[in-house]
């Protein structure tokens, strides 16, 4: 099997039509798309198969709350980047210990350029030949 080259990563989003704007825009950055989740519990299962190097979760989840959510996934994929995505008009209180707590917080509404920044802090990825 052929390990990927680029990184990998899971949604979790209550809103189908988040996960899809999402997962759009990973592709857009060459990160393969290994698993989308509605809810914290299905979310937490993807991550332990799939152990993603990213984690994109949206603050309205249909199940389970995102702050919790995050912590976990801090633990689980300590090497893994997370990104939790909210609304600027109700932006997430600060995390009591910001090592539990996301990398980014993406406010929406964000322009793609912040959304790769996000992702790749070190910079622009190279487009794959």
């Amino acid at each position: 099997m052929v390990e990927p080259t680029g990184p990998t990563a899971v949604i979790v989003a209550g809103d189908e039509e988040t996960r899809v704007l999402l997962r759009g825009l990973l592709r857009l950055h060459h990160c393969r798309v290994d698993g989308e989740a509605e809810g914290a519990t299905q979310s937490l299962e993807l991550l332990r198969e799939h152990q993603p190097s990213l984690v994109v979760v949206d603050v309205n989840l249909a199940e389970g709350s995102a702050s919790p959510l995050v912590a976990e996934a801090r633990k689980l994929l300590p090497k893994a980047r997370i990104i939790l995505v909210a609304p600027a008009s109700r932006p997430p209180p600060a995390p009591a210990d910001p090592a539990l707590g996301p990398h980014v917080v993406m406010l929406r509404p964000f322009r793609i350029r912040q959304f790769a920044e996000a992702l790749f802090p070190e910079g622009p990825r190279p487009s794959p030949s």
